[in-house]
């Protein structure tokens, strides 16, 4: 049986958040240094418990102005220090979460830098040891949870284009976001069944994939939710939470 974890960012002020929330298994609820604020987490938060729908906890980087997807220079004290600020930002609402997903250029500065990667994995592992880390498959987030015994879930993008070294492809690049849902949905099937995919220099990559990201600020999230679950359903691939995806 294939299986997988349906994941969103949500909480980020995004138009479909309420008609999203139902259709996932998991969702990153923004803490407020990216996008969001307290008000805006708390709605969320309710929204994902009447629909039993896990909440997980998105840090990023104090960028409003840029949504949190510009590059910083940062030390792995400041990261830890961000991370465990937003962990108990969002707790103060939520005593059930499940997961952390580090947002935008924390998430890919992290994928590739071992010590910002430590620096999340310590935060999260001093806030709540139970918690898993929902991180891009490969990457030094992977490594770091793995070294230090955290539980971990590895994230593929329905909507990102990868380079060969299995990195998301930068936005600021042509052909770093895949807009034709058809694709992307081809994608990720294969993903899941055979764990592969092709990168944006046509070489075919190994990939784990327990979790699946629609991005919710996405022009069509909604769309892309819609027919991933018809995808799933079509190829036997069933739907489940993120502790079921990593067992």
């Amino acid at each position: 049986m294939y299986k997988i974890n349906l994941n969103c960012d949500l909480g980020e002020g995004a138009q479909y958040d309420e008609q999203i929330i139902p259709m996932i298994n998991s969702a990153n609820v923004a803490c407020g240094f990216h996008a969001g604020d307290a008000s805006m987490m708390h709605k969320t938060i309710d929204l994902c418990i009447e629909s039993s729908t896990d909440v997980g906890a998105h840090p990023g980087y104090p960028d409003k102005e840029n949504f949190g997807r510009t590059n910083l220079q940062v030390t792995p004290k400041q990261v830890y220090d961000f991370t465990a600020y937003q962990l108990g930002a969002i707790g103060a609402f939520a005593s059930n979460i499940t997961h952390v997903k580090p947002h935008g250029a924390m998430y890919n500065q992290a994928a590739k830098d071992r010590a910002l990667a430590d620096a999340i994995v310590d935060a999260i592992i001093d806030f709540n040891p139970n918690l898993i880390l929902l991180a891009l498959s490969g990457s030094q987030m992977i490594e770091s949870a793995k070294a230090k015994g955290l539980k971990y879930a590895s994230e593929v993008f329905a909507d990102r284009a990868y380079e060969a070294d299995g990195t998301l492809r930068p936005r600021s690049l042509e052909g770093s976001m895949i807009t034709d849902e058809s694709l992307a949905i081809e994608r990720v099937v294969r993903m899941v069944k055979e764990g592969k995919v092709e990168a944006y220099d046509g070489s075919d990559i190994e990939i784990e994939a327990h979790s699946v990201c629609v991005h919710g600020d996405g022009e069509k999230a909604l769309l892309f939710v819609k027919k991933l679950n018809e995808a799933f359903e079509k190829n036997a691939i069933t739907t489940v939470s993120i502790i079921e995806a990593i067992k």
